[in-house]
């Protein structure tokens, strides 16, 4: 195909949710009726999302690239005047190799939008049917992972973000229990509750709960060995908790007096 005389067609990076392919965005799965190639993390994105789309594109399985085929394949396509889409799983801000991707179509001229997805996080807060923040328990939470084949900063492993107190989403780590438990122990009391959800939002998915104590036998009796949310904190417990002041009666606002 010649290339474009109108300059470089737009790029769009979509995140396609957890796994449901109904948590996809409205706008991500409209890109995705409309496109001419897609390239999808394939060791993590649902082939049923691709079923969005309507024109048969040039699909591209990334799991088996590196980032000079995918760079590659996105730039040449889009200098054709091609509808590109660039799959990713959950949200493409978290832990989606973004930046490498954007820079490089950057250096290339090729202009390019991000569409935010639903995060695991939160298809696993949904899971669990549990607030991430509490009135009197917790206001922050806190995404991160344990340090893998990807090194993490010395001031962010787990014991020293335990000492917080906050809700803690650890993505990436569950085949490292082990060292998630020793490492949150140096924060939290062993009652503390821990959530682990395999494979938030699809047909499969599970869901084991327990405290710090025993979460680390549970999820070995479970067989759960990679993609899943370990989700630690007061605030995904059962016990009673204190009410948001947003709807106490007599809590005024712009809308109510």
């Amino acid at each position: 195909m010649p290339e474009n005389k109108k300059g470089p067609s737009k790029v769009w990076f979509v995140g396609s949710g957890p796994g449901d392919p109904e948590l996809i965005t409205v706008k991500g799965m409209r890109l995705l009726r409309d496109a001419d190639v897609v390239i999808y993390a394939g060791s993590l994105v649902r082939e049923k999302v691709l079923e969005w789309c309507e024109k048969a594109p040039e699909v591209h399985n990334s799991a088996s690239m590196d980032l000079a085929n995918i760079v590659s394949v996105m730039i040449s396509a889009s200098k054709e005047g091609m509808k590109v889409v660039r799959l990713h799983t959950g949200d493409p801000s978290l832990y989606g190799a973004l930046r490498e991707q954007a820079e490089a179509l950057e250096s290339a001229g090729v202009p390019y939008g991000i569409v935010p997805g639903v995060s695991s996080a939160f298809a696993s807060a949904a899971a669990i049917k549990r607030e991430l923040t509490l009135p009197g328990v917790t206001q922050t939470v806190i995404f991160t992972r344990i340090e893998g084949r990807t090194p993490v900063p010395e001031k962010e492993r787990l014991g020293s973000l335990a000492a917080h107190g906050a809700t803690v989403c650890i993505f990436l780590s569950v085949s490292m229990m082990d060292e998630v438990v020793r490492e949150l122990s140096s924060g939290y009391p062993p009652d503390t509750p821990v959530a682990v959800v395999y494979r938030a939002s699809w047909e499969d998915e599970l869901v084991v709960k327990g405290t710090l104590s025993d979460i680390k036998e549970r999820v070995g009796q479970a067989g759960i060995k990679r993609q899943a949310m370990i989700i630690v904190g007061k605030a995904i417990g059962d016990g009673p908790v204190g009410h948001s002041r947003l709807y106490a009666p007599g809590f005024s606002h712009g809308f109510r007096e």
